[in-house]
């Protein structure tokens, strides 16, 4: 078999040169062929596809269209506050430290043994106006009441018999001075009735003796009289003398307790049973209870505010806020005074406030730091806004009846801790936007917190 298929082929090799020409006709044929195919190929598939195409088009076109709904504006939520035009002053926040107004260092004003000391003399505690603090043995100063009392008495019995020797010498006056009227009497009729020879020389001239004896006695009578006037006189001005040392032993005796002049406390005291203490030995220092003051600093700038605002800083209400356990406990107060010179050191002017603890209120004591709050100068005619309500640095946002910002220009005049207050264009009862917008404009759509809520719940 093998052999036949050679045979078959075989192929004179002087005929190989004959026959190729022909094997490649054959093969541009068979090329040909396949070209045609692959585009026939082709132009089937690009003929589907182009009425796929045409197919999927009029299916679309045939399709009812579909409602496309228009897009919907969004609200963004924000809160408002509304906004009150009027006169609005800013609160300074400033510090200052309590101190005691009225201090008394109590001394003893008579020396001797202390005998009695209040149990309740120790330092923070509270005495009572008139209570007793400490008293000194009185015993002298007793007994000098009662020396200066007797001789008070003795000088007035004798104040009454130095009157009685004056009404006794008046009476001697008036005695003599008749007794001279008679003898003036006697010799007017002596001289008259020597004329007729009915008395003689020697009987008038014995008359005209006892009238000079008499005028004499009346005299000497005067001078009495008036040296024991004077002596009523200096008698009654040394019963004024032992008056004033009777009542010069009496306060000496009641000074021998030491009383408190006011409600106070003890800030400190130094007094013992058995102490010699001397004139003017401090036993107690003292402050009144219910005279405290704040002193704080005010900026040349505060006070000039303030003063001009008002014409005096005299009389202003502040508030004082004592943190106590972290939790602040608030007094009222006044400004009563102001320094009477410039602190340079604190840079500002020294200011005194009293305050005043309501019932139930711990009570300050001197040396405590606290916070006050006081009133800057008055702006008329303003609004106090949140801080983060400024857009820029001069306009806000209100909210209008469709629910939609609107530009309002303003101007800064103070702050207030974390508020602003300003003036411009805003009107009471406007709804200002207080929530900070990123894309914060004119128009934009907005809607309250009460308002959405309402919504979703319809």
């Amino acid at each position: 078999m093998l052999k036949s298929v050679d045979d078959g082929n075989h192929t004179p090799r002087g005929e190989v040169a004959f026959e190729r020409p022909q094997t490649r006709g054959r093969s541009a044929g068979r090329t040909g062929i396949m070209a045609i195919k692959l585009f026939l190929q082709a132009a089937i598939a690009l003929a589907v596809l182009l009425a796929a195409y045409v197919g999927m088009n009029r299916l679309i076109l045939a399709k009812d269209p579909v409602p496309v709904r228009p897009a919907r504006e969004t609200a963004f939520i924000v809160e408002t506050m509304p906004v009150e035009v009027r006169d609005h002053a800013p609160m300074l926040s400033l510090y200052g430290e309590v101190t005691a107004a009225r201090t008394a260092e109590l001394r003893t004003l008579v020396a001797g043994e202390i005998v009695r000391v209040n149990p309740a003399l120790e330092t923070g505690a509270n005495i009572a106006a008139g209570e007793e603090l400490v008293a000194v043995d009185p015993f002298q100063y007793q007994g000098a009441v009662t020396e200066a009392r007797a001789n008070l008495a003795e000088a007035r019995a004798a104040l009454v018999e130095a009157r009685g020797r004056v009404s006794t010498e008046q009476g001697n006056v008036e005695r003599a001075r008749e007794q001279l009227e008679f003898a003036q009497r006697d010799l007017e009729r002596a001289e008259q009735l020597l004329g007729s020879g009915s008395v003689t020389e020697r009987s008038v001239d014995e008359r005209r003796l006892l009238v000079s004896q008499r005028a004499q006695a009346v005299e000497q009578r005067r001078y009495a009289l008036d040296v024991e006037n004077a002596r009523v006189e200096q008698q009654q001005a040394a019963i004024e003398r032992l008056e004033w040392r009777l009542s010069q032993a009496e306060k000496n005796l009641a000074d021998t307790v030491l009383k408190a002049p006011f409600d106070a406390v003890v800030r400190s005291e130094n007094a013992a049973i058995g102490r010699l203490v001397g004139v003017n030995d401090v036993v107690a220092t003292l402050y009144e209870r219910d005279a405290l003051e704040v002193r704080f600093t005010l900026s040349d700038n505060q006070y000039g505010r303030i003063l001009s605002d008002s014409g005096t800083v005299v009389g202003r209400p502040v508030e004082v806020l004592w943190y106590i356990g972290g939790q602040p406990v608030t007094y009222k107060g006044e400004i009563r005074r102001v320094g009477a010179e410039v602190a340079l050191a604190r840079g500002g002017i020294d200011v005194y406030a009293s305050v005043t603890a309501a019932e139930g209120q711990p009570a300050l004591r001197p040396g405590a730091f606290v916070e006050l709050r006081l009133a800057d100068r008055t702006y008329a005619a303003s609004a106090r806004i949140p801080e983060g309500a400024i857009y820029g640095t001069d306009h806000v946002f209100v909210v209008d009846e469709e629910n939609r910002t609107r530009r309002r220009d303003v101007e800064v005049l103070a702050f207030d801790g974390t508020h602003v207050i300003v003036s411009g264009d805003l009107a009471t009862g406007e709804r200002l936007v207080s929530t900070r917008l990123d894309k914060a404009g004119e128009g934009l759509l907005v809607s309250e917190p009460r308002n959405r809520g309402a919504n979703t719940g319809g």
